[in-house]
C-alpha cells in the first residue's frame, strides 16, 4: 500500500527551462486514488501563460532544429540513461498519484523509455531518399521539422504516453509546448450543431477535468522536468503549462501551433481533430476503445486464463488496450472450463500497489461510472460471476476509489456493458457458437482499437485475424500493443482514431515532419576537355531525354 508522509508539492508551469506560477494565482488539488489524501496542487493557468510558453518554444526552434539530428539524439541518449538510472522513482511518483501498483509503473517509466531508445536511432532512420530518375535529373528528399508542436495526453499512463510523442517529436527538430492532460470518461452527447457543441464540449471538458499534463496526475511530467535539463535541453525546448478552457483553446487556435497529438475519450478526440483540420493543422487523436477476446475451444485454457486477466484487470483496466469482451466459441464443456479458469485467477487478486495486486481506479467519477455498468448489467439480467464491489466494503477504513476485477456473463449481447467503453477492471463473457458470429459481434462495435484470438491453430488464428475490425491484432496476446519500430494507433473510420498517421514508430516521423522533396538538373559541362569528340547539336537533343538507352518521355526537363 502507498502512504503519503511527503509534504504537498505545488506544482507550477514550466516555461523556457523555469518553473514560474499561472498568472491566475488559482491551484487544484492532486489526490492520491488509493486513500483520497492530498499530495500536491496544480496550478490554472490563461492564454497569457499558454501564450509565453508558445513565445518560449518558437523562439527555440530556429536554433534547435538547425541542430544535426545527430546532435539532438546525442541529448537524448543522456536522457534515456537518466531515466534508466531513476525509473524507481519515477515509478514510486506513479503509483502515488495514479494508484497503479509497483509493477506496472516501473513498465510504465519502461515503456516510455523504449520509445525514448527508438528516437536515439533516428540519425539513421529519418535519412532521405536520393537517385538518378532521368538523364541529367535527381531526386532527393528530405524530412523538416514542423515548428511547434502539442501533445495531449490521458491520466492513465503519466509517463509513458507523454514519452510516445516527445521524444520522436524533439529529435526530428520540433519544440514541444507541453501536455494538456485528457480524460478517458466523457459524458455522451448527440450533436446537431457542430459549431456550437465543438465549443460547449471543449468548454465543459476543459473546465472540468483537462489540465497539463493532467490535474489528475501532474507530478511524474513536473518531475521529469529536471531530467530535461541534466540531458541538456535547451531552454524553451520543452515546455509544460497547465490550463482549463481558455489555456486550451488558445494553445489549438494558435497560429505558431503546427500540430497537435491527443490520446483520450471517443468524443473529445474527435472534438480535437475537427477543431485542429478546421485550422489545417495536423492531428492525430486517439479515442477510446472496446477491444475484443475470442477464445476457440482448442485454446491453452492455462496459458489464455493467466493472459485474459492480465489484460482486462491490469492497471485497474484504466487502458485503452485492456480487454473488455470476452466471446467464448464452441461447446459449453470447453468454454466453461476456461471461463472457470479466469474468475479463479481474477479471483486470487488482492488490492494494494505491490507487486501482483491491483490498484485504485482514478477518481471517484470513474468508480461511479464503473458501479454504474455493474448495476445495470445486474437490472439487464446478466449473471455476476465475479463480484468486485466487494472491496468497497473491504477498504471502507482507508479511503480511495477501490473496486475489484469483476467478471459479468451476458445472456443479451445488446447489453451496455457489452457495447460501451467501461474503463475499469470489468470483464463481459459471452457465448458464441460459431466463428461468425464472434466477428460479427466484434464488426458491429463501433470502436476500432485492438482485437485477439486465443487458439492453437495457426489456420484458425489467420482467420480471425484477417476479418477482425481492429488496427492492432493479437494471437495469444491480450494487450497487443506494436512495439518499436511498429507504430501505435486505432483503425481509420472507428471511435478509436481521428486524424492523421500513428503516434509512435515511423507513423509518429511521417507525423512530425515535413517530407521536402528536391529535383535537380544540371546543365551539361561545356569546357572543351569535357566535350572532345562529342558532337555538340546532338548532345543538346539528348540531354534529359536519354534514359538507360531509351527515350523518356515523362521528362519535361528543359522541354515544350
Amino acid at each position: 500500500m502507498t502512504d503519503d508522509p511527503l509534504p504537498q508539492t505545488i506544482i507550477h508551469n514550466y516555461i523556457h527551462g523555469q518553473h514560474v506560477p499561472p498568472t491566475t494565482k488559482q491551484y487544484l488539488p492532486v489526490l492520491n486514488p488509493t486513500t483520497s489524501t492530498p499530495l500536491a496542487t496544480v496550478p490554472l493557468s490563461t492564454s497569457t501563460d499558454v501564450t509565453t510558453a508558445i513565445h518560449a518554444a518558437h523562439a527555440a526552434f530556429p536554433a534547435w532544429s538547425g541542430r544535426t539530428v545527430k546532435s539532438r539524439a546525442g541529448i537524448l541518449h543522456r536522457f534515456h540513461a537518466l531515466l534508466r538510472q531513476h525509473a524507481h522513482e519515477f515509478a514510486e511518483c506513479i503509483v502515488r498519484e495514479n494508484g497503479k501498483n509497483i509493477t506496472e509503473a516501473l513498465a510504465d517509466v519502461a515503456k516510455g523509455n523504449e520509445t525514448v531508445e527508438y528516437a536515439c536511432s533516428l540519425p539513421q532512420l529519418m535519412q532521405g531518399k536520393i537517385d538518378r530518375v532521368s538523364g541529367e535529373v535527381s531526386c532527393r528528399d528530405r524530412r523538416d521539422a514542423l515548428g511547434v508542436v502539442v501533445s495531449v495526453v490521458p491520466f492513465n499512463f503519466p509517463l509513458m504516453v507523454p514519452l510516445w510523442t516527445l521524444p520522436i517529436a524533439v529529435v526530428t527538430g520540433n519544440t514541444v509546448r507541453g501536455w494538456i492532460g485528457s480524460s478517458d470518461f466523457y459524458p455522451n452527447a448527440i450533436v446537431q450543431n457542430p459549431t456550437r457543441v465543438v465549443q460547449q464540449c471543449l468548454t465543459v471538458w476543459l473546465s472540468k477535468i483537462v489540465l497539463k499534463p493532467s490535474e489528475k496526475v501532474p507530478m511524474t511530467m513536473n518531475k521529469l522536468t529536471t531530467l530535461f535539463e541534466q540531458a541538456g535541453f535547451p531552454p524553451g525546448v520543452i515546455n509544460l503549462v497547465h490550463g482549463t478552457s481558455e489555456a486550451v483553446e488558445a494553445l489549438i487556435d494558435h497560429p505558431l501551433v503546427q500540430a497537435v497529438t491527443f490520446v483520450g475519450s471517443s468524443p473529445i478526440a474527435r472534438l480535437v481533430s475537427e477543431r485542429c483540420h478546421a485550422l489545417h493543422k495536423r492531428c492525430i487523436a486517439l479515442g477510446g476503445a472496446k477491444n475484443h477476446l475470442v477464445a476457440l475451444p482448442d485454446c491453452h485454457v492455462e496459458s489464455a486464463a493467466a493472459d485474459i486477466v492480465v489484460s482486462y484487470a491490469g492497471c485497474a483496466g484504466q487502458r485503452c488496450m485492456a480487454a473488455s469482451v470476452l466471446l467464448v466459441v464452441g461447446g459449453k464443456e470447453s468454454s466453461e472450463a476456461l471461463v472457470r479458469a479466469v474468475v479463479e485467477k481474477a479471483s486470487r487478486i488482492e488490492p494494494g500497489t505491490e507487486p501482483g495486486k491491483m490498484g485504485a481506479v482514478i477518481d471517484g467519477a470513474s468508480h461511479a461510472k464503473i458501479l454504474g455498468y455493474i448495476e445495470q448489467s445486474e437490472r439487464d439480467g446478466a449473471e455476476i460471476l465475479l463480484d468486485g464491489r466487494s472491496w468497497i466494503e473491504k477498504m471502507a477504513g482507508r479511503g480511495g476509489n477501490w473496486i475489484g476485477p469483476t467478471i459479468i456473463r451476458h445472456r443479451n449481447k445488446m447489453d451496455r456493458a457489452m457495447r460501451e467503453e467501461i474503463f475499469g477492471p470489468v470483464l463481459s463473457v459471452y457465448h458464441v457458437d460459431t466463428w461468425q458470429e464472434a466477428i460479427e459481434i466484434e464488426n458491429s462495435n463501433p470502436f476500432g482499437n485492438a482485437a485477439a484470438i486465443y487458439t492453437t491453430n495457426g489456420g484458425s488464428a489467420e482467420w480471425f485475424c484477417s476479418r477482425f475490425r481492429a488496427a492492432m491484432l493479437g494471437v495469444n496476446i491480450g494487450i497487443p500493443v506494436p512495439r518499436e519500430p511498429f507504430s501505435f494507433g486505432g483503425l481509420y473510420g472507428t471511435k478509436s482514431k481521428y486524424g492523421d498517421m500513428d503516434i509512435t514508430g515511423d507513423g509518429a516521423i511521417e507525423f512530425f515532419t515535413n517530407r521536402i522533396k528536391i529535383t535537380t538538373k544540371w546543365p551539361a559541362p561545356s569546357a572543351p576537355e569535357y566535350t572532345v569528340g562529342v558532337d555538340q547539336e546532338q548532345h543538346q537533343q539528348e540531354v534529359g531525354v536519354m534514359q538507360n538507352g531509351g527515350t523518356d518521355h515523362a521528362n519535361f526537363a528543359g522541354r515544350m
